[in-house]
């Protein structure tokens, strides 16, 4: 930490302000990007003064800290704007108007769904998966979402993404650090018990608020084309994803190619069917909301985390709820010594448990306004908290926990948000 900045009762003033916006948005949920931005401005405006960014004081260290953070940012803000255009030609090929002849009638018509939204996010991104879960919701149910249900749907977007390198961007940063994909896979056996836990509470509620829609409308007619932009999207992502990370792992670190892949598939398609342009000032706004908390992440003076342990890894999951998981990540990679499928577990999935705790939460909640209350998320989704607990106690109790030895990529691979974090490697 940095030994001159000022202090309270030896808590460094950076985490109070952070906090302090963090209890802003949880208050204050109508007015959520005001307060993140506000924080983000005073922090930076306190770092700039008081405070250096990794020991460089003042605009050099902003500027050092924003060279190792855009490409996270560009990436980000690419993909909830692509994501969100993704949806609505999902909803318009009017496949999700067919699922009522596929699924049960009664509550199991929301379990499945839940699992469906698992499997997509296994491989795709977290929050095309959310956001087409949202979208199949909205058609299921009438647009009449419980909050529960909507936490659910991130909760089930988060945990398919934890055991799959392609899944989440903090284990496809394990990938590219070199840790075997098979280790990340480790996360499923928490995952699945998980998914089981709430996604039965989850859709019981959503059956209570509003059941199922029984029969699909007559006459209907999938939109083909439509259908074909979407599958076109999710490809560009997963393949560049997929191509840069075993071919070129250094250039995901230097250009937000997953984030132009994405739109680059948006324009080329365009001539098929036209995107929903309306939609982008809604989604920039959610998005601008979801970077100012990860820049204000960023900006903490985390120099390590605790001893690496099973503990340890639990306790990170509550953490990734309000901080941004993959600075987390980074100082777990380079300290090393973790079990990789624990810490894809916990990071992946603990966001879930609040709105904001991960980028999926953050576009289901620009779809679903209400679902930006903290209160109403934690109450009503109370049973992804206790999903994770069982989750992590299923993992212990049947795998235990085996650290590996620390990751040491190789010089060419640098780790999004790790250089300028001061690292304190453990042996």
């Amino acid at each position: 930490m940095s030994g001159n900045a000022p202090s309270v009762a030896g808590i460094p003033l950076d985490f109070i302000l952070f906090a302090l916006t963090l209890v802003g948005v949880a208050l204050f949920h109508h007015h959520t990007l005001r307060v993140a931005v506000t924080g983000l401005l005073v922090i930076t405006a306190y770092k700039l003064l008081f405070s250096p960014f990794n020991g460089v004081p003042g605009v050099p260290g902003l500027i050092a800290l924003l060279g190792h953070e855009w490409v996270t940012v560009a990436n980000l803000f690419g993909l909830l704007l692509g994501f969100a255009l993704l949806s609505r030609h999902f909803e318009e090929s009017r496949l999700p108007a067919l699922l009522p002849r596929f699924l049960p009638d009664d509550w199991k018509g929301g379990f499945v769904m839940l699992v469906l939204v698992f499997v997509l996010s296994s491989f795709l991104d977290n929050i095309a998966a959310a956001m087409i879960g949202g979208t199949m919701a909205t058609v299921l149910f009438k647009g009449r979402l419980h909050i529960g249900f909507l936490a659910a749907i991130v909760a089930a977007s988060n945990a398919g993404g934890s055991g799959s390198v392609v899944g989440d961007t903090t284990t496809t940063m394990m990938w590219i650090a070199g840790v075997p994909p098979l280790q990340v896979l480790d996360a499923y056996v928490a995952a699945v018990p998980a998914l089981l836990f709430f996604a039965f509470f989850a859709a019981r509620q959503q059956h209570a608020y509003q059941p199922i829609t029984k029969d699909a409308p007559a006459g209907i007619r999938i939109d083909w084309a439509r259908l074909a932009i979407v599958f076109v999207i999710l490809l560009a992502a997963i393949g560049a994803n997929i191509y840069f990370n075993l071919r070129h792992p250094e250039v995901l670190n230097r250009v937000p190619v997953i984030g132009l892949a994405v739109w680059a598939a948006i324009l080329l398609t365009g001539w098929l069917r036209a995107p929903d342009w309306s939609l982008l000032p809604g989604a920039t706004r959610g998005s601008v909301f979801l970077l100012s908390l990860v820049l204000c992440a960023s900006m903490m003076p985390v120099e390590h985390l605790p001893s690496a342990s099973w503990p340890t890894a639990f306790g990170l999951g509550f953490v990734s709820a309000v901080f941004d998981n993959i600075p987390l990540t980074a100082l777990a990679l380079h300290q090393g010594g973790y079990d990789w499928g624990f810490l894809a577990y916990a990071v992946g999935f603990g966001g879930s448990m609040i709105w904001f705790g991960s980028s999926a939460g953050v576009a289901l909640a620009g779809m679903f306004p209400q679902a930006r209350s903290v209160g109403a998320w934690v109450t009503g989704g109370w049973h992804v908290a206790v999903g994770y607990l069982i989750g992590f106690a299923v993992l212990l109790a049947t795998l235990g926990w085996h650290p590996d030895a620390a990751v040491r990529p190789a010089a060419s691979v640098a780790i999004p948000a790790a250089p300028q974090l001061q690292i304190e490697s453990k042996p």
